[in-house]
């Protein structure tokens, strides 16, 4: 039984240390948003973050939305799965809130 827990959480783990995953989450718990907005928002590289939205969207955490417009415009937002990540990501940011110092320059 434990085994078996286990590896899930070292799954969840290593699926969500990623570097940028937790903070392209934490970002779209905000709602719907384009590749460009992401992309500014956290100041993260083209090629990066389609690599990791690729990693969320096979994982059934990110939803990707293509509108058939001319431009193409496609939308990024978090699945069901996605959204059950929103406590996880909250009691985060509370408890870096709490016990996380930045050094300042």
């Amino acid at each position: 039984m434990c085994k078996d827990r286990c590896r899930k959480v070292e799954k969840a783990l290593t699926m969500l240390s990623k570097r940028w995953t937790g903070l392209i989450i934490y970002q779209l718990l905000k709602g719907p948003q384009r590749f460009c907005e992401i992309e500014n928002a956290i100041s993260i590289s083209g090629r990066l973050l389609s690599e990791r939205l690729k990693d969320l969207e096979k994982e059934g955490i990110v939803n990707r939305k293509v509108f058939p417009e001319v431009p193409v415009r496609v939308e990024y937002s978090l699945t069901d799965k996605g959204m059950a990540l929103e406590p996880v990501m909250v009691e985060l940011e509370r408890w870096s809130q709490s016990f996380i110092n930045i050094e300042k320059d």
